[in-house]
């Protein structure tokens, strides 16, 4: 019995997971980070590693990346990403980081083997600089984080 469990727990699907953070300035802007391994701009954030909780590779990313210890908010996204680039779909989640003031700001170290740059934008700046889901992503997250809600999105799109 054990063994029909444990082989049926090992046979159900798995899902790759990212968790990044949506950060304002007083402006109401985003901060973009520029990849140095990408050609395109992205938020703060990157791969749930096994075992790890969302919040928890959110907070790790934030560090490595931009050398930030910040608690993170509630969670804002949640966006089902179906296969494409990878071959299999994963779930997408943005939490709150709040907003940044000149001191974190001037805080930021970038980890250069792995970002360019950062950048507050508008969502008119970030839909220049991301791919179009995740533009759609940011402006949702915006949009939650003013309006007290959290989105469920798929692929970028919000369910009708």
């Amino acid at each position: 019995m054990e063994f029909e469990r444990a082989e049926h727990i090992a046979s159900l699907p798995r899902k790759r997971m990212g968790a990044g953070a949506l950060f304002v300035d007083e402006f109401g802007r985003a901060l973009l980070v520029e990849p140095a391994y990408k050609d395109y701009w992205e938020l703060p954030g990157g791969v749930v590693e096994a075992g790890e909780s969302p919040g928890a590779a959110a907070v790790r990313e934030i560090g490595e990346e931009l050398g930030l210890s910040v608690p993170l908010g509630r969670l804002l996204v949640v966006d089902w990403v179906p296969p494409g680039l990878y071959p299999d779909d994963g779930l997408m989640l943005i939490f709150d980081g709040g907003g940044l003031g000149a001191a974190h700001t001037a805080a930021i170290v970038l980890q250069t083997d792995e970002l360019r740059s950062w950048a507050w934008c508008d969502e008119t700046d970030a839909a220049e600089r991301l791919p179009d889901v995740m533009a759609r992503r940011v402006a949702a997250a915006l949009k939650a984080r003013a309006g007290g809600g959290t989105a469920y999105l798929e692929d970028g799109f919000a369910m009708a």
